[in-house]
């Protein structure tokens, strides 16, 4: 401050000395009033600045809410909307059992979304399983879907560093991949672990996913198999994504990790979940490999047995008070999200005509894939045939009512579950004769 006031004094003196002259020809008044005014005009030197600066967020305003919303508006209305078509079934919706009042159904939870996820194979499990807690031990729980996603991405993340980038990464997977999630890493409730960023409502991976299939790939291009770092770049990406999940949890005021949580509260067995099949293709009477890409680490447990077989044992189980998991092929031409049935059409192929031949036909053409995992919670007869009621956590069962009892149902005749639901999963205990054959 003082070197600064000296130069200012120093320049005073200078502008006054180089001026002397003038005001010494001037009389005093006129002397005095241009030091009056000299001196306030040369007082700014000494003014301190008070003003200041900031960076703001700017929000949009009058140009941005009104006159672009109009203009943007006004061109979205213009544009030629794409019509789809699609070639589909023509169905009586009163001839279909539509009401959940229609079923003899069994306990489970609401229908939930999967959202914007590849992830029907967990939603669909888990809510099998947690009708399995209910039966088997009379709890209500509701297990988290996104934590089993989390270890599942992680052991797809190893096998791909193991078998050196030729194991498929994907967010597709199987109903086994959750009772082995479960063996290996256990289990925890939604409220510990829900996978949701704070105010979205639905889970979406599509962003996620993709970053950590370009790190993997980078990793296989760059020969950089190292497991440790591998893994801990996967957590990474999906931490800042889906959360980390909890080491430790409390369920009506007692700890538990995941693993004691399945063990000490849940008190289910992974190992008493097996899958029956039903393909051709494979020996029957054998345990198989299950042919589908989802089944990306080859699990060959699979139970084959003949059509008939399948179709007899699935019916007696769900008599006998058991739900399962099923999954197969829900893009058909009588699979429609307008009445929420699944349906064979006889354009297709007739009825009488639906056998082991047909369906081996349509899984090795490929008309037939494993597209979907399902639950099936209820049954009712109607002319002679069954009917299943099917919970879904995809789309397509939510194009009603939002408040309808039915939304987030299917309603599958049973020719459907003949020639395209290609497995099912199931206690044990409902399937004994059949397994006392292997």
């Amino acid at each position: 401050m003082s070197v600064f006031f000296k130069m200012k004094s120093n320049t005073f003196k200078a502008i006054l000395n180089k001026n002397l002259h003038i005001l010494n020809k001037m009389n005093i008044t006129y002397k005095f009033l241009i030091i009056v005014l000299f001196l306030g005009s040369f007082s700014s030197l000494w003014a301190q600045n008070k003003d200041k600066s900031e960076y703001v967020n700017v929000e949009p305003g009058y140009y941005q809410n009104s006159i672009l919303k109009d203009i943007n508006n006004v061109n979205d209305s213009l544009k030629t909307k794409p019509k789809t078509k699609r070639f589909q079934m023509v169905q009586d919706i009163n001839a279909i059992p539509h009401k959940l009042t229609d079923y003899k159904s069994y306990w489970r939870n609401n229908p939930i979304s999967q959202g914007n996820t590849g992830t029907c194979w967990c939603f669909s499990t888990t809510s099998f399983l947690e009708s399995e807690v209910k039966r088997i031990n009379n709890k209500d729980v509701k297990i988290s879907e996104m934590y089993t996603v989390y270890c599942e991405y992680i052991e797809k993340a190893k096998r791909f560093v193991k078998e050196h980038g030729e194991s498929n990464f994907s967010e597709g997977a199987q109903a086994n991949s959750v009772t082995r999630m479960y063996t290996l890493y256990g289990a925890m409730p939604l409220n510990a672990y829900s996978g949701l960023p704070q105010g979205r409502k639905f889970h979406t991976h599509a962003e996620m996913f993709d970053k950590m299939d370009l790190f993997l790939k980078s990793v296989k291009a760059s020969n950089a198999w190292n497991e440790d770092w591998v893994i801990a770049t996967i957590k990474s990406i999906m931490d800042s994504y889906i959360g980390t999940p909890p080491t430790t949890f409390k369920v009506e005021g007692k700890e538990y990790t995941p693993k004691t949580y399945l063990k000490d509260y849940l008190k289910i067995t992974p190992s008493d979940y097996v899958e029956i099949y039903s393909l051709k293709q494979e020996p029957y009477w054998k345990q198989v490999e299950y042919k589908v890409p989802d089944n990306w680490w080859h699990d060959s447990s699979y139970y084959n047995v003949p059509l008939d077989v399948f179709m007899t044992t699935l019916k007696k189980a769900v008599r006998s008070g058991y739900t399962m998991g099923i999954a197969g092929d829900v893009s058909e031409a009588g699979f429609l999200r307008s009445t929420q049935a699944a349906m064979i059409p006889d354009f297709d192929i007739p009825s009488a005509y639906i056998n082991e031949d047909a369906r081996q036909f349509r899984f090795s053409n490929e008309t037939t894939t494993d597209d979907h995992g399902l639950h099936l919670v209820g049954y009712c007869e109607k002319d002679g045939k069954d009917w299943y009621l099917v919970k879904d956590s995809g789309s397509g069962s939510r194009n009603n009512d939002v408040n309808a009892p039915e939304f987030g149902y299917y309603f599958f005749h049973e020719d459907y579950i003949k020639l395209k639901i290609l497995y099912f999963i199931i206690h044990k205990d409902a399937v004994k004769e059949v397994l006392s054959k292997f």
